[in-house]
């Protein structure tokens, strides 16, 4: 057996996780040496059982390996261990980070600009409104977004970042062979081929339960540099995430909602503990750093005579940075920018919306436009 294998396997016996892995690591070396032990000599580690013992040496008796790689192989899935360059270093740093990680599609880089969105399956209006409204701004703003694939406001935050042109990833709480729900598969197709992917931590067939939903939050938290609540009641599943979150160190924003909706009261109680009332998407921008190529309007020399050089980031398009180019030093008019630019009026109003959006521009009234 290959440590890779070791890995496998050990992820898909039941009662071992990241802990008592590490446990045994420590006491026989590389994972495949594990395989070699006695039931006796594993048991001696503190938090190993006798019969979990068992089960590990003996875990070709539920567990088929070969089949496992194959259906994994067959439909697409690739499978990421723990020590594998592939694996998600910010993923790393959380108290229990999965032993596998099972992919179908392509993982982000999640070092930067990760923010997961999740909320109440039973969303109001107003949620769906705000979630698809943050979720588009954080595309926008060349942001990824990363939820659950659950009803509600994970599915409207997936479906808003695929239908804006972003990166958006699912964390399952099974295994990657059935798609939970099912209503979302179409979903989950799309993606995947937007450029996203599905993830799950537990094996291929492994059936959804009341216990896999909290282990998966915590891959969606953990796969973030911050955590946006949208709507959530007081013991709802967004609540748990926001929860581990803050274990995790990870900043947590919270939508504010009505005083007497259910919904909202998770929420109001994550301000009162410190996460941060969240309005629209620069109340998240500012506690981040500006777009590549931008700096704070505080941190210009007002003083200067010179003009402000702004080269092009990789995610923003020509017309926008055109756009940009036209507006160092004064704000202009939308009859100015569309002669200029000879950008059709019906284009240059949604560019505009989009860039008013990735806070790069603020529209002021009678369509005047200025740098942010």
């Amino acid at each position: 057996m290959t440590n890779r294998e070791a890995y496998i396997v050990l992820n898909m016996v039941s009662g071992v996780g990241t802990a008592r892995f590490k446990a045994l690591v420590e006491n026989f070396g590389e994972p495949y040496k594990i395989f070699t032990q006695s039931i006796e000599g594993i048991s001696r580690i503190k938090g190993i059982s006798e019969a979990l013992a068992d089960k590990i040496i003996h875990w070709e008796k539920d567990i088929d390996l070969n089949a496992e790689l194959q259906f994994a192989q067959m439909s697409g899935t690739q499978i990421i261990t723990l020590a594998d360059p592939e694996y998600p270093e910010i993923l790393k740093g959380i108290y229990d980070p999965p032993l596998c990680l099972y992919v179908r599609g392509k993982l982000p880089d999640f070092s930067y600009n990760s923010l997961a969105v999740v909320g109440s399956r039973r969303a109001t209006i107003y949620g769906r409104k705000m979630a698809k409204h943050l979720s588009e701004a954080a595309v926008f703003a060349g942001w990824k977004v990363i939820s659950g694939l659950a009803f509600g406001i994970d599915a409207i935050a997936h479906q808003a970042t695929v239908d804006a042109g972003g990166i958006t990833v699912a964390v399952l709480g099974g295994g990657l062979s059935r798609v939970h729900p099912q209503e979302h598969v179409p979903l989950a197709r799309s993606i995947i081929e937007s450029g996203g992917a599905l993830i799950s931590e537990f094996p291929m067939k492994f059936p959804v339960s009341r216990q896999s939903f909290p282990r998966r939050n915590r891959i969606v938290s953990g796969l973030s540099q911050a955590v946006l609540i949208v709507e959530a009641g007081l013991k709802s599943g967004a609540l748990i995430t926001a929860n581990l979150a803050m274990e995790q160190g990870k900043d947590v924003f919270a939508i504010p909602g009505h005083v007497d909706n259910p919904q909202a009261r998770g929420c109001h109680k994550l301000i009162k503990q410190g996460a941060k009332l969240t309005e629209d998407f620069n109340d998240i921008l500012e506690d981040y750093d500006f777009l590549p190529g931008f700096a704070r309007m505080d941190e210009v020399n007002e003083e200067s005579s010179e003009e402000l050089e702004v080269s092009m980031p990789a995610n923003m398009s020509e017309e926008e940075y055109q756009i940009i180019q036209l507006l160092q030093g004064e704000a202009k008019s939308f009859d100015h920018l569309a002669g200029a630019t000879n950008i059709p009026v019906a284009n240059l109003n949604g560019l505009l919306t989009k860039m008013a959006m990735k806070m790069l521009l603020i529209q002021h009234p009678g369509k005047i436009y200025s740098l942010r």
